[in-house]
Parts: structure tokens; sequence; C-alpha cells
């Protein structure tokens, strides 16, 4: 039975076309002559860059309404569960298309769950976890 395709490795093949563009000769891009080195190189400057975005995005959205302040103080006291939790999620969904479907199926019920409890009552649970959450008391 031929393995499920993942996400991951459809775009990897496209990775795979461009760098044949720049390295013909098959080896692996970087400063050094070892390619494990220079995975490793590769796979530190991408979970860098990826971290820098993520939180300079997350405090962003959240300090348009709350302030910069409350929103860095909020995003760094997550919760390790909090964390594991939304490392856990993102793996499932980008390991195949189930998996996708599954976590983006969680979101969307969540969302229909919290416009169903109404604007107001949605809007006050979402800004009392995010104070308790900044206040580190979760």
């Amino acid at each position: 039975m031929a393995r499920e395709a993942r996400i991951t490795d459809q775009a990897g093949q496209q990775v795979a076309k461009a760098v044949d563009a720049v390295a013909p000769d098959g080896t692996v891009p970087g400063p050094s002559p070892n390619p494990a080195t220079n995975l490793l190189i590769h796979d530190l400057a991408l979970r860098s860059v990826g971290r820098i975005l993520r939180l300079s995005l997350e405090t962003g959205l959240l300090g348009r309404r709350y302030g910069s302040d409350f929103a860095r103080q909020a995003i760094g006291n997550r919760t390790l569960l909090h964390t594991a939790a939304a490392y856990g999620a993102t793996k499932l969904a980008t390991r195949s298309l189930p998996g996708a479907a599954v976590v983006w199926g969680g979101l969307l019920a969540k969302t229909l769950y919290d416009r169903r409890k109404g604007k107001r009552a949605a809007r006050r649970d979402g800004d009392q976890q995010l104070s308790r959450q900044a206040r580190g008391k979760l």
C-alpha cells in the first residue's frame, strides 16, 4: 500500500526543483562542504525567521486592540499546555490532508460555537482569557 502523500512532501518536491536550478550537481547548498551542517544551518535559520515572524504577527494583531505591552505579556505568558497543543495541532495539520481537515474542522466548530454564544459574550470570554494570560494566571 502506498504511503499517503504529505503536504510537506509535495512542497519539498517543489523546493527540490528550485534547488536543482541553483545546485545541479546534487549538493546541499550552504557555506559548509558537509551537507548535514548545511541542513542544520537551514533548519535554524528557518525556525528563527518563522518564530520572529509569528511573534511579530501575533503582537501586531493583539496590539491593535489591547496595546503592544499587553500583547507582549499575553504572548509571553503562554502555558506549556497551550504551546504543546498549538504544536500538536500544527504537526497534525501539516502531516496529511485528513489531518488538516481535522484541525480546520475543529477551528470551524470553535468559531461556530463562539458565534452561537453571541458577539458580546464571546468577546468578553476572550478578553478575560487574554487578561489572565497577560497576568500569568492561567
